[in-house]
C-alpha cells in the first residue's frame, strides 16, 4: 500500500483528491496539510509519496520539499499544481521533487503518477518536460566551455532512427509530435523509446530525455 500525504491550501482540492485517491487500489491517504509548515509536521504519518502544491501561504511547496527531503530523503515528493511556468518547474525539480503534475490532469493519471513515483520513477508530462528542457538548454548555452560529461556515452549503440528519436525527446516532444516529425506512427515511436530505455539502461523516457540533453542532443538552431 502506498501511503500518500496531500498538501494543498485549497480545502476543496484536498478533500476532492482524498476522495478520488481512496478509490484507487494500492493507495492510502494517510494525511492532509494546508501548507508547507503543516506538511513538515505531518511527516509523523510516514508517507511514501507527498502530493505537494507549490503556491501556498506560510511555507510554499518548494521550500517545504527541500525541508522534507532533508529530514526524510526516501520520501518521493510529487508536485501537483496549477502553474507550469519555468521558474516553478525548475525550482521544484531542483529542490528534489521526482515529478510535476498539473491539476487539470485526469485523476487516473495522478494516481498513476503516484504509483510511478513510489517505484522510483520520474514523472514529467510532455508540456512540463519541454519547459524544463528549455531551461536546461538555456543554462547550457550560458556556460562555455561545455563541462565534460561524467557518464559513458552509450549513443554509439543506437541506430540512426533511434538517434533521431533521441534528438526529438531532448526537445521535449511527445510521441505524437515525434511521429509527425519523423513520419512514423506513435506505435513505432513507442517501440523506439522502449529500445532507447533498454540500450541506455535508464528507467523511463524522462531519464532518456535528460540523458540526451546532457550529451548535447536537442539543441535548437
Amino acid at each position: 500500500m502506498i501511503r500518500v500525504l496531500i498538501v494543498d491550501d485549497q480545502r476543496l482540492m484536498r478533500e476532492g483528491l482524498r476522495t478520488l485517491l481512496e478509490l484507487e487500489d494500492e493507495i492510502s491517504v494517510v494525511g492532509v496539510a494546508s501548507d508547507g509548515k503543516e506538511a513538515i509536521a505531518a511527516l509523523i504519518h510516514q508517507p511514501d509519496v507527498i502530493l505537494m502544491d507549490i503556491r501556498m501561504p506560510n511555507v510554499d511547496g518548494i521550500t517545504a520539499t527541500r525541508e522534507v527531503l532533508l529530514r526524510q530523503p526516501d520520501i518521493k515528493v510529487l508536485m501537483l499544481t496549477t502553474y507550469d511556468d519555468q521558474a516553478d518547474v525548475v525550482g521544484a525539480l531542483s529542490a528534489g521533487a521526482v515529478g510535476y503534475l498539473l491539476k487539470d490532469m485526469p485523476a487516473e493519471s495522478i494516481a498513476q503518477g503516484i504509483r510511478e513515483a513510489a517505484r522510483g520513477g520520474a514523472i514529467l508530462p510532455p508540456t512540463v518536460a519541454k519547459t524544463f528542457l528549455s531551461a536546461v538548454h538555456q543554462q547550457a548555452g550560458a556556460v562555455e566551455p561545455v563541462a565534460p560529461v561524467p557518464e559513458p556515452d552509450m549513443t554509439e549503440l543506437l541506430t540512426d532512427r533511434e538517434t533521431q528519436v533521441l534528438n526529438c525527446l531532448a526537445q521535449g516532444m511527445s510521441n505524437r509530435e515525434i511521429g509527425q516529425h519523423l513520419h512514423v506512427t506513435e506505435g513505432t515511436v513507442k517501440n523506439h523509446v522502449s529500445n532507447l530505455i533498454a540500450k541506455l539502461d535508464l528507467r523511463d523516457r524522462t531519464q532518456v530525455a535528460l540523458y540526451a540533453v546532457r550529451h548535447g542532443y536537442g539543441r535548437l538552431s
